[in-house]
């Protein structure tokens, strides 16, 4: 375990905080606390401000190839903690360690070298007419990331933050804290000047609102629950800070008439329980042609029946345990309600897997007859949990798709790729996935409607923490 574990990185070094506020750090595989953090204070989102504030004077100003020299030397330290990374996310969240290997861990990878290559290629300046149009640093951010992809989120907004010349403070979530506090020893490392990134750990009631608050903090980007999203714009608003918001989901798999069911469904069900259940983009309303639906849930049972759930450090488990006691009584309300509301259960159910009373196991669960207003159809679960609901027509399969209060992701399964494409139009989400594409880590990503706002990826990121000037009468 690193010893900076209850020390926040503040102006380049690891520093004790003002006040000591302990914070047990439980291991959802065994219910037992495996590391103590320190919470944060709004005098500790003072200290960590005012150094992101004193740095950002200068670090504004800093080249392109000095930033690109920055990220470089991040991914080669990346690179070598990598499993440092990976065994860290695997004992806070209980990712499968195979998993953490190669998703979760990856994604910071993978999300480091797409911002790479995006900003190499990226230009600051334009000129149009005699007018100089210049992208500069928004200025010092707050950064607000989650527990179920916590390299994933912080890399997407760490790296594109340090290529547009900005400062910041992170603060990860304080359930999953211990794979942050590994990437600000890599941040550290690499020889970041002093200020540019700030970690203090802390609840969002109180360093949360404390960063979204700030007059210091010029932009605030979160990931996390729409509820939780609310109160930080709410926090923004009184000081007119840019807020970028990655919220929740409730995402449609539209399997199209003729769509190969096979396929369709047993993709379908492994995308919904991948990292068991706990995305925000997971497919867990799968729509499904009335007149197939028994044939689809049949497919569906004999695709969640083998799934391996089990201990995080097995090599060949592929569910592991729920987050935390919270995250797991809060599924088991939601299955339960499905039950008492008339859905069929076609697998799964309430309750901890045969074998596997200690730690926050759920049984993969899939449900079919699901009704739209169903509060599983309505509510994000964030567990294994899968939704199936039969549909008469396409036009009402869309409009079942749209009705939600959120948009951050769809998808469509079917061989005709024009419908299959037509069918995506149609659909209110900031992304669409046909016929479960490979990973792009150069599309964009967010949501519409209570799912956010502001895109993520690649170039699309680096946007998210730019300001546009123009500066007209330039000249040629």
């Amino acid at each position: 375990m690193t010893p900076n574990m209850q020390k926040f990185y503040i102006d380049g070094a690891f520093v004790d905080p003002i006040e000591s506020r302990p914070l047990g750090v439980v291991d959802p595989a065994t219910e037992q606390v495996f590391a103590t953090i320190s919470l944060g204070t709004q005098a500790d989102v003072d200290r960590a401000v005012a150094a992101a504030r004193a740095a950002f004077a200068s670090f504004q100003f800093t080249s392109k190839e000095e930033r690109l020299a920055l990220l470089e030397r991040l991914l080669e330290v990346y690179e070598r903690r990598y499993e440092d990374v990976a065994q860290a996310i695997s004992r806070e969240m209980g990712s499968p360690i195979a998993r953490a290997r190669d998703s979760q861990a990856y994604a910071g990878l993978g999300h480091l070298k797409a911002t790479i290559e995006a900003f190499r290629r990226f230009e600051f300046d334009e000129t149009r007419g005699t007018t100089r149009v210049t992208h500069e640093p928004v200025g010092v951010v707050g950064l607000i990331t989650p527990w179920n992809w916590p390299l994933n989120q912080i890399m997407c907004k760490v790296a594109p933050a340090i290529a547009a010349g900005c400062t910041m403070v992170l603060k990860p979530s304080e359930i999953a804290p211990v794979s942050g506090i590994v990437f600000a020893e890599i941040l550290h490392e690499i020889g970041l000047p002093k200020g540019v990134f700030n970690l203090v750990n802390g609840t969002g009631p109180e360093v949360g609102a404390a960063l979204s608050s700030h007059p210091d903090i010029d932009m605030v980007s979160f990931t996390g629950s729409t509820r939780a999203g609310i109160d930080v714009a709410r926090n923004a608003a009184a000081t007119v800070k840019r807020v970028a918001q990655e919220l929740g989901g409730k995402s449609a798999n539209i399997v199209l008439p003729d769509a190969d069911l096979e396929v369709a469904v047993s993709e379908g069900v492994k995308a919904c329980f991948s990292n068991t259940g706990q995305s925000c983009d997971a497919p867990t309303r799968m729509l499904v042609p009335a007149d197939r639906q028994a044939e689809a849930l049949a497919i569906a049972r004999r695709t969640a029946e083998p799934l391996r759930v089990g201990a995080p450090t097995d090599v060949e488990t592929q569910i592991g345990p729920l987050v935390s006691d919270v995250q797991f009584a809060k599924v088991q309300g939601l299955i339960q309600a499905g039950i008492d509301e008339g859905a069929t259960l076609v697998i799964g159910g309430t309750g901890k897997p045969e074998g596997l009373e200690t730690g926050y196991y759920v049984k993969p669960t899939v449900f079919g007859d699901v009704k739209p207003g169903m509060r599983i159809e309505r509510e994000e679960i964030f567990g294994p949990v899968l939704a199936i609901i039969p549909y008469d027509t396409l036009d009402q399969a869309i409009a079942i798709a749209n009705d939600t209060p959120y948009g951050l992701a769809a998808y469509v399964q079917g061989t005709d790729i024009a419908e299959a494409r037509r069918v995506a139009r149609k659909l209110r989400a900031g992304s669409v996935y046909l016929n479960y594409p490979d990973w792009d880590l150069f599309a964009p990503f967010g949501g519409y409607k209570q799912s956010g706002n502001g895109r993520e990826y690649a170039d699309f990121g680096l946007h998210d923490f730019l300001e546009i000037k123009g500066i007209v009468g330039y000249g040629d």
